[in-house]
C-alpha cells in the first residue's frame, strides 16, 4: 500500500463515501454497509467521509453502528461537514457539532469540512463566524484538520484560500469530463489549490457513474487499450495528479467497491498514452452534445451583443447539463454566466450573431432552448 502524499494518518489515496450508501426501506442497509466497510478496511484503506444531512443523520448513525463500535478509533479516519442548511446562526454550530460527534460515536473528527462553499454560502459562513468557530474547535482538539467543499469559480476559491490559510484540504468535483468545461472546470480549481499548497480531495471521479457506462464509441477508445474498465480509468485519472491527496467515489455495491480498491491498492498513474486516450473519450462525449458550438467566439468578437450574452459559454453549459444532468449547472447559469451579462431570454432576435457563426447555428432558437432549460 502506497503512503498518502499529504496526510500520514490516511492509508493510500482512496476514500469511502458514506453520503451514498445502500438504502433499504428508507434507511441505510446496515448489513450491506457493514460488509462494504469491512471490505474497504481489509483492503488497507481507512478514510470515511460522511455528512449530517444524509438521511437526517442516518448516515452518521449507521457509521457509529457499523464502524465506530466495531473498529478501534486509530484504525480509521473520519471526515464530517458543516452544512449551511443545518444551522441558522453562529450559536447553533457547536450544538450541531456535538450532535454529529454523538451520531458518529466518536469524540473528535479527523477532518471537518465547511461544506458547499459558493458565493452565497461563503458570505453566510463569514457572517456567522463559522470559520472562526471551526478553528476554535480545532484548537480544542475536537477537530484534527480543516477543509472546505467547494462548488463555484476558481476566482472565488482563490479568494477563500487567501483569506483562510488554516484550510488544509479542498474537496472538489474532479473528473476528465469536467476537466475544462463549466460549471465545474476541474483543472482551474485544481490549479488554484496547487498555487496555495492545499491538498485536493476528488469527489465524483466517475461523475455519478456516468463515466462508468459510456456510449459505445467512447467506450471503445478505452477498451482498445486493454488496461481496465471505464471506472478504473476515471478513478486513476483523478488520482494521477500530484496535488491529489484522495479520490472519493460513491459506492453502494460490493463489486464496484472491489473494482475501486483494486485500481488504487497498487496504484499507477495514467501513462501519457492513457491520458491522451482519456481526453479523447472526453472529446467523443462532447461530440454527442446537442448544440454543435465550437467555441470560436466569433459571435462575441465580431459583433457586440447589445445585451452582452455569453453565447458560447451558455451553449457549453447547456450541453454539459443535457449530457450529464449536472446539478451545479443551474446555479452556475444564474450566478456566474449571467452575473453582469445577459440571460438567454434577453436575446432580442436581431440575428447579428448568426451572420458570423461559422457553424451556421440558429443561435436565436438555441438561446430560447437554453432559456427554457435554465430559466
Amino acid at each position: 500500500m502506497q503512503k498518502n502524499r499529504f496526510f500520514s494518518e490516511i492509508k493510500g489515496n482512496l476514500g469511502f463515501s458514506c453520503t451514498c450508501l445502500p438504502v433499504k426501506n428508507g434507511e441505510v442497509d446496515r448489513k450491506q454497509f457493514r460488509r462494504l466497510a469491512e471490505s474497504f478496511l481489509n483492503s488497507e484503506f481507512n478514510y470515511f467521509d460522511t455528512a449530517h444531512d444524509v438521511l437526517d443523520g442516518g448516515a452518521e448513525r449507521a457509521f457509529r453502528e457499523c464502524v465506530a463500535k466495531k473498529v478501534p478509533r486509530d484504525q480509521y479516519v473520519l471526515a464530517n461537514k458543516l452544512k449551511e442548511s443545518c444551522f441558522m446562526k453562529q450559536p447553533d454550530i457547536r450544538p450541531l457539532f456535538e450532535k454529529q460527534l454523538e451520531n458518529c460515536g466518536v469524540d473528535y473528527f479527523d477532518f471537518y469540512f465547511l461544506d458547499e462553499q459558493n458565493q452565497m454560502n461563503y458570505q453566510i459562513f463569514r457572517e456567522q463566524e463559522a470559520f472562526e468557530t471551526v478553528l476554535a474547535l480545532k484548537r480544542e482538539g475536537r477537530i484534527r484538520r480543516i477543509g472546505i467543499v467547494f462548488h463555484d469559480t476558481p476566482e472565488l476559491l482563490d479568494i477563500i484560500l487567501t483569506q483562510h490559510p488554516e484550510i488544509e484540504a479542498v474537496q472538489i468535483c474532479f473528473n476528465y469530463a469536467d476537466w475544462a468545461e463549466p460549471p465545474i472546470e476541474s483543472r482551474r480549481l485544481y490549479d488554484v489549490c496547487v498555487k496555495h499548497g492545499k491538498a485536493v480531495f476528488a469527489t465524483a471521479p466517475v461523475k455519478g457513474g456516468r463515466l462508468a457506462e459510456l456510449p459505445e464509441e467512447a467506450e471503445k477508445i478505452l477498451r482498445d487499450m486493454g488496461g481496465g474498465s471505464s471506472t478504473s480509468y476515471a478513478i486513476r485519472f483523478a488520482a494521477s495528479y500530484p496535488g491529489m491527496a484522495l479520490v472519493i467515489p460513491g459506492t453502494k455495491d460490493p463489486a464496484h467497491l472491489a473494482e475501486n480498491c483494486a485500481a488504487m491498492k497498487e496504484f499507477h498513474p495514467l501513462t501519457d498514452e492513457e491520458m491522451f486516450r482519456v481526453h479523447e473519450v472526453s472529446d467523443a462525449l462532447y461530440s454527442l452534445t446537442e448544440i454543435n458550438c465550437i467555441g470560436c467566439g466569433y459571435c462575441l468578437k465580431d459583433i457586440k451583443c447589445r445585451n452582452s450574452i455569453l453565447i458560447p459559454e451558455l451553449f457549453k453549459l447547456f450541453n454539459n447539463y443535457v449530457l450529464y444532468q449536472d446539478r451545479n449547472a443551474k446555479y452556475y447559469y444564474a450566478n456566474v454566466l449571467t452575473n453582469g451579462h445577459g440571460k438567454a431570454s434577453d436575446c432580442v432576435f436581431c440575428g447579428s450573431c448568426e451572420k458570423v457563426c461559422p457553424q451556421q447555428l440558429n443561435i436565436r432558437q438555441l438561446l430560447r432552448k437554453v432559456a427554457e432549460t435554465f430559466e
